[in-house]
């Protein structure tokens, strides 16, 4: 065997160099764009833009931490949604201690929502969330936790396929009732709102709304280096085996329940990560996150990019929520639910990859063809049954 064929894939292909480089390019213009030009130059990027871009990104982040799943492992979870409303629940919580006595009661400690519900204490789970860093703690243990829970019994019991994305569903809908509810502690139906600064810094500026959203171009490269990094490693191998044939992974020897619940921890956490850095750029944090429906439209967006491609996911995340973004605002919006579920038909039957699947499935071809000229490019191996 030769060292080519020992060799493990590199660290960062082509399209991941691409990848990252546009967002790096994209952390420096933007802010230079937003603080360096006039408002009336026609190459200036209003802070709003920026916020939007902002969203776009951890919108990109949370499809990187689908697609490590869904992609690599075969778990689709249609409740993704609850990990990256959890994140910006634990993040809008720490915003919200930030507000003090500048809230419209003037309470030093409770939250407007708690003093309008004639709360006379704080719930003990708000204590801490007054410090950054045990808040940023939070951001990943809250969705970290709840996936071990959830993960350990549902892959111990062996729960695949279907099933699994349906108790995934009911999971994150059950969160939903649950935030519902006044007297949870968390705003009700109305969330946190009303946010005034973070880190001391006035989170409605537009050096604080710049430098959100280098974070979250930031946080997103991470995410997707993390993800590469594990799935070009012997664990992501026998991710990507369990995915093709679980039942032949266990008869060698492997614990693919320990597998699966360590990826699906990781996912869980990033998804939380991109929910903490959604919160501050839009402002607001309600129960509406946890809807089942959010959770299916985080699928269509990595179905759409490309399952399994990881740049894809990010890619899918921000042409689908721009394309929502462009139609919701006209004529289309009431249209808006019929144009992405007929995107996703469209996906399924024509790019049944997704775009960057199809782009790399045609350059493997015409790789093949110019390898061997006048030969049939060879068919791509199917998974093991």
């Amino acid at each position: 065997m030769s060292t080519s064929e020992t060799r493990p894939p590199a660290l960062l292909t082509t399209s991941g160099l691409v990848f990252l480089g546009v967002l790096g390019a994209a952390v420096v213009l933007v802010p230079a764009l937003n603080l360096l030009t006039a408002p009336d130059s026609a190459l200036h990027v209003p802070t709003y833009v920026v916020s939007l871009l902002g969203k776009y990104l951890t919108y990109a982040l949370l499809a990187l931490s689908v697609d490590l799943i869904w992609g690599y492992v075969g778990i689709l979870s249609l409740g993704h949604g609850a990990f990256f409303a959890l994140g910006g629940y634990a993040m809008g919580m720490y915003l919200m201690r930030q507000i003090g006595p500048r809230g419209v009661y003037g309470d030093p400690v409770l939250p407007d929502f708690m003093v309008f519900l004639n709360w006379k204490e704080l719930p003990w789970f708000w204590y801490g969330f007054d410090l950054f860093p045990f808040a940023a703690l939070m951001v990943l243990l809250a969705p970290g936790i709840l996936a071990l829970v959830f993960g350990w019994f549902a892959f111990r019991s062996r729960v695949t396929g279907v099933y699994l994305s349906i108790i995934t569903q009911a999971m994150t809908f059950a969160l939903l009732l649950a935030f519902f509810r006044n007297d949870m502690g968390f705003g009700g139906n109305n969330g946190l709102t009303d946010f005034k600064d973070i880190l001391g810094f006035n989170i409605q500026a537009d050096g604080t709304r710049v430098v959100l959203f280098v974070l979250s171009a930031v946080a997103l490269g991470l995410g997707y280096v993390l993800c590469r990094f594990l799935v070009r490693s012997h664990f992501g191998k026998v991710l990507v085996a369990i995915r093709d044939a679980e039942t032949r992974v266990r008869f060698t020897g492997y614990r693919a329940e320990n597998y699966k619940l360590v990826a699906f921890v990781v996912s869980a956490m990033l998804a939380g990560i991109a929910g903490a850095l959604y919160v501050p750029q839009v402002g607001i944090i309600n129960p509406s996150e946890f809807s089942p429906a959010n959770s299916i439209e985080i699928i269509v967006w990595v179905a759409v990019g490309g399952r399994g491609t990881l740049v894809g996911a990010a890619l899918g995340a921000v042409l689908v929520n721009y394309a929502k973004t462009y139609f919701t605002s006209g004529l289309l919006a009431p249209y808006w639910l019929f144009m992405l579920g007929g995107l996703f038909v469209a996906v399924t039957l024509f790019l049944p990859k997704g775009i960057v699947g199809t782009f790399y499935d045609w350059r493997a071809r015409r790789r093949a063809s110019d390898d061997i000229p006048g030969a049939e490019p060879a068919a791509a191996p199917k998974p093991a049954e």
